[in-house]
């Protein structure tokens, strides 16, 4: 009878390795533009639910990045031959028991439920309807047989689930007022969340083949990926800056801030060839953009409140 093989032991360490936090920019962004859209609004924001806010979706986020490694490494798509840093691969470079990953990646989806209990009661059902829309796509982003990770659909439900539908949340919950119009602030942040995953697609088309993955970038090939890309980049930029004059003209003078720190990532993007070698750097620099035009299109927000109240 063959025996049971034997792991290593599951640390604290590995488990930050999975939530993997230098992708919750991806869910602090989003949530940070709603608080300040609620901030300047009449009602104001709660110091203590925007906190709550902040650490639902980090867990949401670090969900996400834990289930996606378990259901990639259990399937085969990664390797030690792929190129990423060890530190992104825990179960590839660490014999561990991959289901201690599945288990956390459960428990940072109940700690999200938990603590979203003290939201319903401060705010109602509805911030609860759409976090189980998102926690519904948590799930199938990755599990299932044709999870939507392996289907061109990546990069739309990433960028509206977390750039759109958390800021609708937030902006409610802090609120309690439904309004649309945060859909249409968050405009920026669902294409900035959508190039993260179109960062990854386009670097990993080689891979995503092997394996079987019909994504976006494998469907249109790299020229065109990278073309889409550019002009996404390009869109995104300018749609801060028109919501910024149209929305929070008095709040527009930190564009040209945001510009100066925006540039350099942003150019070397431009430059990036997205294959697989430049995989790391393009992960860290499109990280980069996302942090500097959500913070400063969040500042702007804050400055359009701070310059009425004078």
């Amino acid at each position: 009878m063959a025996s049971s093989p034997s792991y290593a032991r599951f640390t604290p360490r590995m488990a930050l390795q999975l939530a993997a936090p230098h992708t919750w920019p991806a869910a602090v962004l989003p949530c940070l533009v709603a608080v300040c859209a609620a901030a300047v609004s009449p009602s104001g924001a709660s110091v203590v639910m925007a906190c709550v806010l902040l650490a639902i979706c980090v867990l949401m986020q670090s969900s996400v990045n834990t289930f996606n490694d378990y259901y990639d490494f259990v399937k085969g798509s990664d390797s030690a031959d792929d190129d990423v840093e060890e530190s992104d691969a825990t179960l590839v470079y660490n014999n561990v028991n991959p289901r201690s990953a599945l288990r956390l990646g459960i428990g940072f989806l109940a700690a999200a439920f938990v603590l979203g209990a003290y939201v319903i009661y401060h705010a109602g059902w509805i911030p609860l309807a759409i976090g189980v829309v998102g926690a519904f796509f948590v799930v199938v982003y990755s599990a299932g047989k044709t999870p939507l990770s392996y289907l061109p659909l990546g990069e739309a439900v990433s960028g509206v689930v977390m750039g759109g539908l958390i800021p609708l949340a937030c902006y409610q919950a802090l609120t309690g007022d439904m309004n649309w119009i945060m859909l249409l602030w968050a405009v920026p942040e669902v294409i900035g969340v959508g190039l993260i995953m179109l960062t990854n697609n386009t670097c990993d088309i080689e891979k995503d083949i092997e394996a079987g993955r019909r994504t976006l970038p494998v469907l249109i090939g790299r020229d065109k990926a990278r073309t889409l890309y550019h002009v996404a980049l390009g869109v995104w930029i300018a749609a801060v800056a028109v919501l910024c004059a149209v929305f929070f003209p008095n709040g527009a003078v930190v564009l040209p801030f945001m510009a100066l720190a925006a540039y350099p990532p942003v150019k070397a993007l431009v430059a990036n060839p997205l294959v697989p070698a430049s995989r790391i750097g393009g992960m860290a620099q499109i990280c980069s953009v996302n942090i500097a035009l959500g913070a400063f299109y969040a500042a702007c927000i804050i400055a359009q409140g701070a310059v009425l109240h004078l």
